[in-house]
């Protein structure tokens, strides 16, 4: 399953970014961008892994199917075990729906990894530790912006996972901010 499909002739094809990462300028500083091959889980858990913990996830559901309300998330403090052990169960929805984006933010590294609802990975803070994390991974540099027509997939099959993940903490709920909206 995949998150994201992409336009051709006759309808549309799964779309899986190639594991390429650039150096994006911002207007104060810079972020590392990437693509996330496949949904797979194994470059967000690498530049999180870069980062010191404790961890703070926000899970901004922005197209729910029944299982909340669209909103921030924001979950208390979380030790690297707890993130992975997160990871591990829900693997499979983070990789194959895109009803929400992932932040992981660290204050004692100051940096901060999301996973969007394109595969898409941005990465703020240490970028020499990300860059070297996706060297260690097989990325190359290239270009993983989405800029063709393309669809979301928000998948019936997970709503029972999209339920429990807003269950496994006491979560902090805010409302959607604009830039959040699809």
């Amino acid at each position: 399953m995949h998150k994201l499909s992409y336009a051709v002739a006759d309808g549309w094809a799964p779309h899986s970014h190639a594991a390429v990462y650039s150096v994006v300028p911002l207007e104060h500083g810079e972020r590392v961008m990437a693509g996330i091959p496949n949904g797979e889980s194994a470059a967000f858990v690498g530049l999180v892994s870069d980062l010191e913990p404790p961890y703070f996830l926000l899970y901004v559901l922005h197209t729910p199917r029944g299982e909340g309300e669209a909103g921030r998330y924001q979950s208390p403090a979380v030790s690297q075990d707890e993130f992975l052990g997160f990871v591990r169960r829900f693997s499979s929805y983070l990789s194959s729906d895109a009803r929400f984006d992932m932040w992981v933010h660290s204050a004692a590294s100051r940096g901060t990894v999301v996973w969007d609802r394109h595969n898409q990975l941005f990465a703020y803070g240490p970028l020499a530790k990300y860059c070297s994390s996706l060297d260690e991974l097989g990325f190359v540099h290239g270009d993983a912006t989405i800029s063709f027509p393309h669809q979301h997939h928000y998948r019936k099959e997970f709503d029972d996972d999209a339920k429990e993940l807003l269950e496994i903490w006491p979560w902090t709920y805010s409302p959607l901010r604009p830039e959040d909206e699809q």
